[in-house]
């Protein structure tokens, strides 16, 4: 069973960003990392699409989705959203009144809500959206519906596509939304209602997932007082100041020498369902690194900002393997792997045979050998005692 992510970096507790954090920690239940995480997307989302960071033909604005995964209720998650949104209130009334919104339930409804004018309607004054959903298992049913247009308008979106779904009856456009999620779910129910489907499509992978409980006991609440977080507000205000204006931001030499170095790991991914969890690591710690960035107001992405991001993902990876394990995704290769793992010697194929108690088709147990051979867990090889026909062994690979 994977163990509980251990404790980011404190790379990741940079600038003002952190300082909310360890400022508010102390009176608060909630998992540091819930407080970090829904603070980086709330901002992201109401900064606006106006800074950018472009790969190739590709533009990431600073939009995020984030999906905080702890027990019900003693994980804290509602609380420590409680006070990032009590922070962006004051920040940003218009935008915490009239953009953040709950309850996802279909690609044209998502539309709408970010809609262009159109005859008869002036359209979504407001093209930033903060969605948070705190019963995110309410939406991965939703997803299971037939027909639901739901996955690839959430997809586009968060590419920064024109979001449109083909119908009949007035057809709803939007270009140039900006839409950010925040949804908060138990292990138990991501693992039941996510499907093969989500994970393989990308769903899945454009969210960061992030383990949280509960961080400390208060029986009678905290003691948080607000001139604690003045210095918070006033550089959090400037910072959305200074969203405003269009920005294309670059690397600067030591972040882009450091991107360098780690972006081949990054790009590499994982296997199994692990892997399609993680898939887009590049583009998150982009998009994290941007808004670190423009919350310390610079022109270009540098190191510290670059750490802090790759701090927040690596702590998300870990999360994920927490929340799969090495699962591949394969019922046949996982029971195999779950055998053959922990034997050094390894196994036979008899014994695989004899796993499934002689039922399962020869051609059954050589598709999932390949599986488990190319995903680089076992290795085969042959042993012959000189007497026979040569045993075929399938040993684990070293890590």
């Amino acid at each position: 069973m994977s163990t509980w992510p251990a404790p980011p970096r404190d790379a990741a507790l940079h600038g003002v960003a952190g300082e909310f954090v360890t400022r508010t920690a102390p009176h608060t239940e909630s998992d540091p990392m819930a407080l970090l995480i829904q603070f980086l997307v709330c901002f992201g989302a109401a900064a606006g699409r106006n800074i950018q960071y472009a790969v190739e033909a590709t533009r990431h604005s600073l939009n995020e989705y984030a999906i905080l995964v702890g027990p019900s209720g003693k994980g804290r998650k509602g609380s420590a959203w409680d006070h990032v949104e009590a922070l962006l209130s004051e920040l940003d009334q218009g935008f915490a009144e009239r953009c953040i919104s709950s309850g996802l339930s279909s690609g044209e409804g998502l539309i709408f809500e970010v809609r262009d004018p159109s005859a008869g309607d002036s359209g979504a004054h407001d093209k930033r959206r903060l969605i948070v959903e705190s019963e995110f298992a309410q939406v991965l049913k939703v997803l299971a519906r037939e027909g639901n247009t739901l996955s690839p308008v959430v997809r586009n979106a968060w590419d920064g596509k024109p979001l449109q779904t083909i119908a009949k009856n007035a057809p709803v456009r939007a270009t140039g939304a900006h839409v950010a999620i925040i949804g908060h779910i138990t292990k138990d129910e991501l693992l039941r209602f996510v499907s093969a489907t989500e994970l393989a499509n990308g769903f899945v992978n454009r969210f960061l997932l992030l383990a949280v409980k509960r961080s400390q006991e208060l029986p009678f609440g905290g003691r948080l007082q607000g001139e604690q977080l003045a210095r918070v507000r006033d550089t959090t205000q400037t910072a959305l100041r200074f969203a405003a204006l269009p920005r294309q931001l670059t690397f600067d030499p030591p972040a882009r020498e450091r991107w360098i170095e780690v972006y081949s790991p990054l790009s590499r991914g994982e296997e199994g369902l692990l892997g399609a969890a993680t898939r887009r690591a590049e583009a998150h710690v982009v998009r994290l690194a941007a808004i670190y960035a423009t919350l310390d107001r610079a022109e270009q992405i540098a190191l510290a900002h670059l750490e802090a991001a790759l701090a927040v993902w690596r702590y998300s990876l870990d999360s994920a393997r927490w929340i799969f394990g090495d699962t591949l995704g394969d019922p046949t290769a996982d029971e195999i792997w779950a055998l053959a793992k922990d034997r050094s010697q390894g196994v036979t194929r008899s014994e695989v045979r004899d796993l499934f108690s002689r039922n399962k088709k020869a051609r059954e147990i050589d598709r999932a050998l390949t599986v488990l051979e190319e995903a680089g867990r076992l290795t085969r090889t042959s042993h012959s005692d000189g007497r026979g026909r040569p045993a075929e062994i399938w040993r684990p690979q070293a890590a």
